[in-house]
């Protein structure tokens, strides 16, 4: 393996920016020093002068190949990893699967055997509880000890995922004594169908009832339950895609009291709102997500969260459909829209763009991009950061390069843009994943295969 020498950046992690050079070895790096301390040499010698130097990406939440609705998401985990490597993120943490009735162990086994020599960047999972009972209970002790440390459990979507009140508790007391951290989806999805059904029976049939029945209430109400239940439970709680700043309020109320209560947002939520819903001639249905966006007005409360750490992750969500053949499934009925959008290869640009913006710092925004979630999910320092003993997950990053986002240029396997057309400042030029080239000026030379399974260490936010 080349020993590589990157030079002349400026080397940005979450706690600090300096102007050193990185050696790597044997797919880690080795040593940071000023160009003018060390005598160096390399096989291989990059030049980032002018550039940033960074951490590869981790992004927490994906989901590849994923059915819902009675389709599946367009992207692979070939094709996805792919798009992921050429916006700079180096490792995803996708979601497998608990079928009901089935066990945790087989969903596991169902999404490893998926994704195995498909990924160009490395890759971890988390674990979807569909079916929460004893036999359920007791995997999940038996799944941290093979790297599976966290574990998705819903309050939305009855009849497929959701799971009752007494039915989280249990889990939450279960990770209680094993150190998993639960993942909460929080929104009453009780409510949510009544009103679906309600909507649906006055004619209201457009993409832009999809945001007015997930009202930001409910969010709010099933964000405080949760909340309330890992109190109980004496168990630490990460609610997935805050989108509201009701919700918000919750997260920051339970950690202003000194409880163990984590949230992430996503681009969407911080960049796009109820007005792409309203799109006309059906073309909101490409922003259907679940939480929905929100009134823009939201926005203010999710950045502000981000710089006060009340919400410590910034990530995709990825969960594309395509708006021809997949989402117009919704045509006429706004419920039966696929939920979810494309946004992995975009999620590190548009970070770097609330940077430009003034929304963050260059150091937060490695942070909830690169280190906070490393760390969320037990990876951390072999993700997330640049320092000796740490994967050679690097970035060399043009902070000055203009870039337009359009379907026309990305690199995932759907047919439309939620950004298109948005003007961004900052762009990858070359991307290493544990030392070895993926993107290089411009090209993809990485391949399937490459991205090895992550076995998860517990949070270390505990």
């Amino acid at each position: 393996m080349a020993r590589t020498l990157i030079t002349g950046g400026l080397v940005v992690t979450a706690s600090d920016e300096m102007h050193v050079d990185v050696l790597i070895d044997q797919g880690k790096v080795v040593a940071l020093a000023t160009p003018d301390s060390h005598g160096w040499t390399a096989d291989r010698v990059l030049d980032a002068t002018g550039m940033y130097v960074i951490p590869g990406g981790v992004d927490a939440h994906t989901h590849m190949e994923m059915p819902f609705g009675g389709t599946t998401a367009s992207d692979s985990f070939e094709t996805g990893t792919r798009a992921a490597a050429w916006g700079g993120t180096t490792t995803i943490i996708d979601f497998a699967i608990q079928s009901r009735g089935g066990s945790l162990r087989e969903g596991f086994d169902s999404w490893l055997h998926k994704a195995d020599g498909q990924c160009a960047v490395d890759y971890a999972f988390h674990m979807i509880m569909s079916d929460v009972n004893e036999s359920s209970l007791k995997e999940m002790d038996t799944l941290i000890e093979g790297g599976v440390s966290s574990f998705k459990l819903f309050t939305a979507y009855p009849g497929v995922f959701l799971s009752d009140d007494g039915q989280i508790l249990r889990a939450m007391q279960r990770a209680a004594d094993n150190g998993g951290l639960i993942m909460t989806h929080a929104e009453n999805g009780l409510a949510i169908d009544v009103l679906v059904e309600q909507a649906l029976a006055r004619g209201e049939r457009d993409p832009r009832y999809h945001g007015e029945v997930r009202k930001a209430l409910l969010e709010a109400e099933a964000t405080h339950r949760v909340i309330r239940l890992s109190q109980v439970a004496g168990a630490p709680v990460y609610v997935v895609h805050v989108s509201a700043q009701e919700a918000v309020a919750e997260l920051a109320r339970a950690r202003d009291e000194g409880l163990p209560v984590f949230g992430e947002t996503c681009p969407q939520y911080l960049f796009l709102s109820t007005d792409n819903l309203a799109e006309p001639d059906f073309e909101g249905a490409k922003y259907v997500c679940s939480t929905p966006l929100r009134p823009k007005e939201h926005q203010a409360a999710l950045w502000r969260g981000l710089r006060t750490n009340d919400l410590q992750v910034v990530s995709t969500d990825h969960c594309p459909f395509c708006f021809k053949g997949q989402k117009d499934m919704g045509i006429g009925d706004f419920s039966r829209i696929p939920n979810g959008m494309p946004g992995v290869e975009n999620r590190m640009d548009l970070l770097h763009q609330a940077v430009v913006d003034g929304h963050v710092s260059r150091t937060r925004w490695i942070d909830i991009a690169c280190a906070a979630p490393a760390k969320m999910f037990g990876l951390y320092p072999q993700k997330g950061t640049i320092a000796p003993g740490a994967d050679a997950d690097i970035v060399i990053y043009d902070p000055e390069a203009e870039q337009v986002m359009s379907a026309k240029t990305h690199h995932m396997n759907v047919d439309y843009s939620a950004y298109e057309g948005k003007p961004v400042k900052g762009r990858v030029r070359t991307v290493l994943s544990r030392g070895v080239p993926v993107i290089e000026a411009g090209r993809y030379v990485g391949h399937a295969g490459h991205g090895t399974y992550l076995p998860r260490g517990l949070s270390q936010f505990l």
